[in-house]
C-alpha cells in the first residue's frame, strides 16, 4: 500500500472540505471524478481513485448534520431509488463471494481482475477474481454519493452546488481533452504523467488512419467518449433550457468535438442517439412563452442544418468518400477487426455464463463484457438487473414541475446526462459499475428541495424569482 503525490493533495483538499463546508466540497468531489486514469492510493494491484479517497471526507463534512443524514437514509426507504440500489449492492456482494465458489469450474470466463485458476489466452474458468473485491467497493461508493447527493441537493444553495460541480466537471473534461490534443508530442504531455499512474493498461498513443486518438484525463480514447456523453446531455439540456447558456454552449461543442476526435467507434454510434434525444427534449419544451427562443431555434434551425449537411456531401463527392471512409472504418468494419472480435467474444462469454448460471449470475466483478446489459445478466443474473431497473426507472422518472424553474430545468438536463450515459455504456460498457458520475447524475434528478434551515448556520433567505432568473440564465 502507497499513497501517490496525486493522493496528498487529496487529502489536503479533504482536510480543508471539513472546514469549509459540504457545499464547496460537493464541487471539488464532483470535478476529481474527472481523474479516471489517476490513483490517490495503490493497494496491491488496486486503485483508489481521487474522488473515492474525497468521498469519505464529503460523507464526514455532509452527515454530521443529522437532518441531512436523516434525508440520506429516506432515500434508503423502499420503493425509493436508493433502496433499490442497495438491493443490487448486497445481492451483487453476495452472488460475488458465493457464486464462483459454488460454480466453480462450471463455465469459462473472460476473468474482470486477476482469476484464481490459470487462465488461457484471457479465459480461465469460473472461480473467484480479485475484482469481486473491488467491484463492491465501487458499487458501494456509488450508492454512498447517490445518497450524499440526494441530501445535499434536498436544499436551493446545495443544489445549485451540485449543478456548479457537474459544470466544473464538464469544463474539466474538455480542459484535459484539448490539452491532450494540443500538446501531443511535445514536453506538455509530461504534465499528464502526473494523474496517469493508476495500474491500468494505458492507451495513450494509440493512431486511428493516422490520427492520433484523444484520451484526456482517462486510460483510453472509448473511456473519454464515453464519459463526454455525461458532460454532453447535461449542457446540451441547459443550453435547450436557457440557462448559463454561454458555458454551456461552448461546454457543449467541445463536448461533441471530444467525442468525435476520440475516434471512439462506441462514441460515434451513440452520439446520433444522444443528439436525437437533445432535440426530442427541445420539441417538448418549444412553442409560445417565456423562455422558449432557444429551444423553438433549435428545433427550426436542425432540420435545416441537416439539409444543408446534406446537400455540401452530395455536390462535394471527394468529401463524401472521405467521411464515408472514415465512418466505415470506426463503424461497419469494425466488428471485423480484432477489437471487435475480441469485443464480440467478451460477450459471448458473458452470455454463456449467464446461462450456466441459471439466469443469477457469476458473482459482481467476475467477469468482462462489451456491453453493460450483458454485464448485469452475466455478474447479477435477473435478480440484479431488474433490481437496477427499478433504481433507473425511480430515481430517472420523477415527475417534472410544471413550471420551468432552474432546479427542474436542472434536473431534466440531469436526466438527459443519465441516459447520454447509459447509451454509451449499452454499447460498450464493461462492468456493472457505471461509475460515480452517473450517480450523481441521478442523486440530483432525484433529490427534492424540502427545507433550506439546513443549508448553513445562517437562515437561507430566498430570494425573488427575477433576481434567481437573471442570475442562472446565460
Amino acid at each position: 500500500m502507497g499513497i501517490e503525490p496525486i493522493g496528498i493533495l487529496t487529502l489536503a483538499l479533504g482536510f480543508i472540505c471539513l472546514s469549509m463546508g459540504h457545499e464547496r466540497g460537493v464541487v471539488v468531489f464532483i470535478t476529481l471524478t474527472v481523474l479516471g486514469s489517476a490513483a490517490a492510493i495503490l493497494v496491491g494491484s488496486a486503485n483508489v481513485q481521487p474522488a473515492h479517497l474525497f468521498l469519505l471526507f464529503l460523507s464526514i463534512s455532509t452527515f454530521s448534520h443529522p437532518k441531512r443524514f436523516s434525508m440520506a437514509l429516506r432515500a434508503l426507504r423502499c420503493p425509493q431509488p436508493g433502496f433499490w440500489l442497495a438491493c443490487l449492492l448486497f445481492y451483487g456482494i453476495a452472488t460475488g463471494y458465493f457464486a464462483p465458489r459454488l460454480l466453480a469450474r462450471m463455465s469459462e470466463i473472460v476473468p474482470l481482475g486477476a482469476p484464481y485458476f490459470p487462465s488461457t489466452d484471457g479465459i480461465s474458468p469460473l472461480g473467484p477474481v480479485s475484482s469481486n473485491f473491488t467491484q463492491a467497493v465501487y458499487l458501494s461508493a456509488d450508492l454512498l454519493a447517490f445518497l450524499l447527493i440526494s441530501a445535499i441537493g434536498a436544499t436551493k444553495s446545495g443544489f445549485r452546488a451540485v449543478v456548479i460541480g457537474l459544470m466544473a466537471f464538464a469544463f474539466a473534461n474538455a480542459a484535459f481533452g484539448l490539452l491532450d490534443m494540443v500538446t501531443h508530442g511535445t514536453s506538455g504531455q509530461d504534465l499528464f504523467a502526473f494523474i496517469r499512474n493508476a495500474q491500468y493498461t494505458f492507451h495513450e498513443n494509440e493512431e486511428v488512419a493516422g490520427i492520433r486518438r484523444v484520451v484526456g484525463s482517462w486510460p483510453e480514447a472509448s473511456a473519454l467518449a464515453g464519459i463526454s456523453l455525461g458532460p454532453l446531455g447535461f449542457t446540451g439540456t441547459m443550453l435547450i433550457c436557457g440557462r448559463l447558456r454561454l458555458w454551456s454552449s461552448v461546454l457543449f461543442a467541445t463536448s461533441v468535438f471530444l467525442v468525435l476526435r476520440s475516434t471512439s467507434s462506441a462514441g460515434l454510434l451513440a452520439l446520433p442517439v444522444c443528439l436525437l434525444l437533445l432535440y426530442l427534449t427541445a420539441l417538448s419544451r418549444s412553442g409560445a412563452g417565456v423562455g422558449k427562443s432557444t429551444s423553438n431555434g433549435i428545433v427550426l434551425l436542425t432540420p435545416l442544418a441537416l439539409i444543408v449537411a446534406g446537400l455540401i456531401l452530395a455536390l462535394d463527392e471527394a468529401l463524401y468518400w472521405r467521411i464515408y471512409d472514415y465512418v466505415d472504418l470506426l463503424l461497419f468494419s469494425k466488428a471485423n477487426s480484432d477489437s471487435g472480435l475480441t469485443r464480440s467474444a467478451w460477450n459471448y462469454y458473458g452470455y454463456r455464463n449467464f446461462l450456466d448460471s441459471f439466469g443469477l449470475g457469476v458473482g459482481l466483478g467476475t467477469v468482462r463484457t462489451s456491453s453493460f446489459l450483458v454485464a448485469l445478466l452475466a455478474n447479477v443474473g435477473i435478480p440484479g438487473t431488474l433490481f437496477f431497473g427499478l433504481f433507473t426507472m425511480m430515481s430517472l422518472m420523477k415527475k417534472l414541475d410544471p413550471v420551468a424553474t432552474f432546479e427542474s430545468d436542472s434536473r431534466a438536463a440531469s436526466r438527459n446526462g443519465c441516459l447520454c450515459l447509459l447509451v454509451g455504456a449499452f454499447i460498450v460498457g464493461p462492468t456493472v459499475d457505471l461509475g460515480l458520475l452517473f450517480f450523481v447524475f441521478a442523486g440530483l434528478v432525484s433529490s427534492s428541495i424540502e427545507n433550506d434551515t439546513i443549508a448553513s448556520p445562517v437562515r437561507y433567505q430566498p430570494r425573488s424569482r427575477a433576481t434567481c432568473s437573471s442570475e442562472f440564465k446565460g
